[in-house]
């Protein structure tokens, strides 16, 4: 699964959030996604994809921004 899958179900299915709005410019504030939330999503990244996020992560701010910190992850721990 792709990370922007992820986050688009991940919000669909909490804020009932359509696909079509959940596009890399979007506010993740915009979108409903408060601090406890921001943390339900990285741990539901955690478990999906069994990738370990640092503790000191700065919060992304966009969808885009979090597609990028999960794609980057990713890519570091195949690398």
């Amino acid at each position: 699964m792709k990370s922007i899958e992820l986050i688009r179900n991940f919000l669909n299915a909490r804020q009932d959030i359509e696909a079509t709005k959940v596009v890399p410019e979007a506010l993740l504030a915009d979108l409903g996604v408060d601090s406890l939330m921001m943390l339900e999503l990285i741990f539901e990244f955690e478990d999906r994809l069994s990738i370990k996020l640092p503790h000191d992560l700065k919060s992304p701010k966009t969808v885009g921004e979090m597609v990028a910190l999960m794609d980057g992850l990713i890519a570091s721990q195949k690398g």
